[in-house]
């Protein structure tokens, strides 16, 4: 990894998290939809001792494989897309999900999992992937990886409601685990 994907990497990791979860840490005006001006996110950047210019800003945003953020229509806010532990409304409705989901998650979770069902945590969602490659993604980075395949049409069907997130990400408040198996 080069010196300016080391750096992008990092201003990505910091705001994921004053953007999803600690923004009041350093001063951040965040509104009740999540977007923040860029200029203020720049001067609180700076003045938290970590500058950033406007363009590895939008170069973070365009070049982010998980597209975590994006932009409003005059490119004049940034928000992060899904992922937040503070209060939001990211403005989602519901959508009808493809029949099969799949989610990423370390194999020491997974008896708890099968009691409990997939939880939200600390989080607004349950995030979910279209594709394993995704699923796989996220759930390497918790120890040994299990694929858990959802029923997503039967849970819907069943009155569940999905949102799709603008980078792609389903969510959804809860998944019990009858609707679950390791893929």
């Amino acid at each position: 990894m080069d010196k300016n994907e080391n750096k992008l990497v990092t201003i990505s990791k910091f705001l994921s998290k004053y953007l999803r979860h600690k923004p009041l840490e350093i001063g951040l005006n965040i509104d009740s939809q999540g977007w923040v001006d860029v200029e203020e996110l720049l001067f609180i950047c700076k003045v938290n001792n970590f500058s950033i210019t406007k363009s590895e800003l939008k170069e973070v945003v365009i070049s982010s494989d998980k597209n975590r953020f994006s932009f409003d229509k005059t490119g004049t806010k940034i928000r992060a897309n899904q992922g937040h532990s503070i209060k939001i409304d990211l403005d989602l409705k519901p959508e009808i999900p493809p029949s099969i989901l799949y989610h990423g998650t370390g194999k020491q979770f997974i008896d708890s999992i099968f009691q409990e069902g997939l939880l939200k945590m600390s989080r607004h969602h349950v995030h979910l992937s279209s594709d394993i490659e995704t699923a796989k993604k996220v759930g390497q980075r918790k120890g040994k990886l299990v694929i858990l395949k959802i029923n997503a049409l039967s849970m819907h069907k069943n009155g569940y409601l999905f949102y799709i997130s603008d980078n792609g990400v389903w969510l959804v408040d809860f998944v019990p685990a009858n609707y679950l198996m390791v893929f």
